[in-house]
């Protein structure tokens, strides 16, 4: 009867944890993100042949790094997904709180590595950018604060988390890492709206943001040149732009074949930003729709598993971190098609990175453990406990 009732299995206190982990998961976006990262070795073994002869190293060194880091994302993955949404919620807050001061402190400790923006600490073996790591912690912290102003006596939770959005936000931008920034702020706005935000309040965010934007252009260089790029009608071949776009016109529906791509030879980051236009050239616009199509799934799944919670934390976080995932992969396909102006942004699972998988790895795990199955109780009995507590 609580099947049919709540369309959940009634959790069996005496049920080992594997075999209720594995019951209550969503076992097909489980299965969609091990295919995106099979995607991403396979596409790595291309693309990032080029960059390890360039800088002197065994031809499939990139791969066997993207493979280690991969296979612990994936383990953190199942695990984080194991964790209750209260355990979930203390790693998230914990996590936000060193992953805040670690940003504040990368105009002191940080690198750029000759990239023009310091968003990198470096560890001598590896690096790790941490802004990667906040994005799921951010989503936990905010979702915490909102979903306490719904309690009655509660804080001022919205407004609590505004003001810490604007603080990350804007160190972000000072790094600056526009494109972080921006991805940061739309989720939050995401799950403000889910929250129950006024129109008014939403329509005067946005017209801040175009103020913000204008402010930017004017005084910031870089974010000029970027923008300027973007809105030029011809495109500078000799740019990344210019590379991605010849080689997804290259590529038509089949591609040009497997290795015979020439585009990882000219990009820089053809195995991280514009890993999507290496995927174009030599597998054609059918594996393109097929990462497309998986994005879609997880996000899309996830957010229709969310409509039936009834936890006003899980409902937020849980909108939050989908939308960071859904958000992130249209905004590095969008710049390598030339529908968004140049962010340098990862594309989960795929892009090289170990800092991206980890960190993909947690928020994914977070989110697969706030869209486990779980029986949600009777809707009259959570109005008439509201009730008893006003």
């Amino acid at each position: 009867m609580t099947d049919m009732v709540f369309g959940t299995v009634a959790q069996q206190p005496s049920e080992p944890v594997l075999p209720r982990w594995w019951r209550t998961v969503d076992r097909w976006s489980l299965t969609f993100v091990v295919v995106l990262f099979v995607i991403g070795i396979l596409l790595g073994l291309a693309a990032s042949v080029p960059l390890a002869e360039r800088n002197g190293l065994v031809p499939f060194y990139y791969v066997y790094k993207q493979l280690f880091f991969g296979i612990i994302a994936l383990i953190i993955m199942i695990l984080t997904s194991m964790l209750t949404p209260r355990m979930v919620r203390r790693f998230g807050i914990i996590g936000f709180i060193c992953c805040f001061l670690a940003i504040c402190l990368l105009p002191v400790l940080g690198t750029d590595f000759g990239k023009g923006a310091v968003r990198w600490y470096s560890l001598g073996f590896t690096s790790v950018q941490p802004s990667e790591f906040l994005k799921p912690c951010f989503v936990i912290f905010t979702a915490w604060l909102m979903a306490a102003s719904f309690d009655v006596s509660g804080p001022p939770g919205k407004r609590m988390s505004f003001v810490v959005c604007v603080f990350v936000v804007a160190l972000l931008a000072l790094q600056p890492d526009f494109g972080q920034a921006s991805l940061f702020l739309a989720s939050w706005g995401l799950m403000y709206f889910v929250a129950g935000a006024p129109l008014l309040l939403m329509i005067l965010m946005l017209v801040g943001v175009v103020g913000v934007g204008l402010f930017s252009y004017n005084s910031s260089e870089h974010f000029a040149r970027r923008i300027d790029g973007f809105l030029s009608p011809d495109i500078d071949p000799r740019t990344q732009l210019g590379y991605a776009t010849n080689a997804i016109q290259e590529g038509g529906f089949f591609g040009v074949g497997v290795g015979e791509g020439s585009v990882k030879w000219s990009l820089p980051d053809a195995h991280t930003d514009f890993i999507i236009a290496v995927a174009a050239e030599e597998y054609g616009l059918i594996l393109v729709l097929i990462i497309i199509s998986l994005f879609m799934a997880i996000t899309v799944r996830s957010l229709l598993r969310l409509m039936a919670e009834r936890d006003i934390f899980v409902r937020l976080a849980g909108t939050g971190i989908a939308s960071l995932f859904g958000m992130q992969a249209m905004i590095n396909i969008g710049v390598a098609v030339r529908l968004l102006p140049a962010k340098g942004m990862t594309l989960p699972f795929i892009s090289y990175g170990g800092s991206s998988l980890i960190a993909g790895g947690i928020g994914l795990g977070m989110l697969l453990a706030f869209t486990r199955s779980r029986p949600q109780g009777d809707i009259s009995d959570i109005l008439t406990q509201t009730k008893i507590k006003k």
